[in-house]
């Protein structure tokens, strides 16, 4: 009795083929969006300047009062100023943004309180939903 002895094929390129598949999901998936991120933030740290309102890796806001090439000088409440690495500043807060809060809050003291906003005596309504069951 003789047995065939299994052919040698040239090999598959299925295997390299989902390698190579793999590797370009994983660039577009994550690298690109990191690399993009990154060159966002670098270009927000180097546009610093006195006077941006910011938000630090930490949560602490203030005012940027002076801004060398490595170091950024924070205010954080009126006469105290702190000096970060600029990579600590996380995010410019917009000025439009700040602006319209003040402006808000300016008009909404000195306007009529509206029908619908709850009044002082009224307890503030929860947005929470209770879902556990009751053991009734």
């Amino acid at each position: 009795m003789t047995f065939a002895a299994p052919s040698q094929g040239g090999g598959s390129f299925m295997p390299l083929l989902l390698i190579a598949l793999l590797f370009g999901v994983m660039y577009f998936m994550m690298i690109r969006p990191q690399q993009k991120r990154r060159r966002e933030a670098q270009e927000m740290q180097s546009a610093l300047g006195p006077g941006d309102q910011v938000v630090t890796i930490g949560g602490l806001h203030g005012t940027v009062t002076a801004a060398d090439d490595e170091i950024v000088t924070v205010e954080a409440s009126p006469g105290v100023e702190l000096r970060f690495a600029r990579p600590a500043i996380a995010r410019v807060v917009k000025p439009e943004a700040a602006a319209m809060t003040e402006s808000d809050e300016a008009g909404s003291a000195a306007a009529e309180p509206a029908d619908d906003a709850p009044v002082a005596d009224e307890p503030i309504q929860s947005p929470v939903v209770e879902t556990r069951k009751n053991k009734d």
